[in-house]
Order: C-alpha cells, then structure tokens, then sequence
C-alpha cells in the first residue's frame, strides 16, 4: 500500500521519536548532530515549533535563525519527558500549516533526523522516499544560503535525474546518492566524502 505524503509525514516523525527514544539522557541533552550548535533535543525543539508558523516564525519576518534560536530557548526549559509527550501528539497531528506545506515540512524533518543519526555515528534504515525529500529540501535551503544548487551540475547515483537549475558554462559536476547530496546543499559539509566531484 502507497502512503500518502500526510501518512509518510506522520511515519516520519514516529520514526524520529523512535530514534530519540533510544537515546540516553545525557545524549538527548548534549549528544552532538550535525546541527553544530544543537543537540537532538534542540533539534526536536525547532520541529516541533514548525507546528505553529504563525506564532513561532511570522513575528520575526526572514530572520528565520533567530525565531531558531529562540524556539530551541523554549524548549530547552523543558524536561525531557514533556518535550517528548508534545512530540508524541505532534507525530499524531500534524497541523495544518505543516499538512499543507507537506513536501517541505518533510524535506526538513528528514535533513534532521539524519542530522541525529549521522551526527551520533547511529545507522537507520531511510525509507525510499526520504532521500527524494532531504533532495528537494536541500535544493531550496541552497537558494536561500550557499547557492551550490546554481554553481554545480548535480548528478544522483541511485536513479533521479539529474538535478539543478542551468549551471554556469562549464560547470563542475557532483555526483552522489540523493540524501547526500540533498545534506551537502543544505550545508551539511561531512557528507563531502560521499561525493564525486568532477
């Protein structure tokens, strides 16, 4: 049976809750991601905040770093087990900004639990249409900072076409699997190593 997006948003965050739920406390509290200046629980808290757009993100206009930092202040005041229970009924019901926005808020979730797992050294099964979703995403967070999308010509090597706006003439290629590419354009530099660079 084919999952709707909505389903898959759902299926997703479970999957981040399982991955958090395994986690010791100090790791939960401290453990490093990807996400240099966040732990998974910071990682959580952000997510949990793109439930409410309108309260946690609008009021600060494009200075979206700030509105992070101060929804991962929030929820770093509050104990684990009550950051957990809100993550279980987000998992349960998605809002309806993120239902709408479905193929970002994937995008992002997806980015971020492998920002958890890799940063942790941890090996998780991704399901097939995740890496399509941390692609997409990172295609549209490269817009917004480092523009690799517009400066290389990107090539998939586990079957998605290529990718990319037209690069300038002449162009270098990068190639690589969906989600490290995707993690690469969204600024995540360790996953350099999985990638060829032409």
């Amino acid at each position: 049976m084919r999952f709707t997006l909505e389903q898959e948003l759902r299926a997703e965050r479970r999957r981040l809750i399982s991955t958090l739920d395994t986690l010791p406390d100090e790791v939960f509290e401290t453990g490093r991601t990807l996400c240099s200046e966040w732990a998974p629980r910071d990682i959580l808290g952000h997510l949990l905040s793109v439930d409410h757009l309108a309260a946690t993100y609008l009021p600060f206009g494009p200075f979206l770093h700030y509105a992070n930092r101060k929804q991962v202040a929030r929820a770093r005041r509050l104990p684990r087990e009550r950051l957990m229970d809100a993550a279980r009924l987000w998992a349960d019901k998605p809002s309806l900004s993120s239902r709408l926005g479905v193929v970002v808020t994937l995008g992002d979730l997806a980015i971020h639990h492998q920002d958890i797992v890799r940063g942790l050294g941890l090996h998780q099964e991704m399901p097939t249409c995740a890496p399509t979703f941390i692609l997409w995403d990172g295609a549209m967070l490269s817009m917004q900072t480092n523009l690799r999308i517009l400066r290389y010509r990107l090539t998939s090597t586990d079957g998605y076409p290529e990718l990319g706006l037209p690069p300038l003439p002449h162009a270098p290629e990068v190639r690589g699997t969906r989600e490290a590419l995707g993690m690469w354009l969204a600024g995540r530099d360790s996953v350099t190593e999985e990638l060829i660079f032409t």
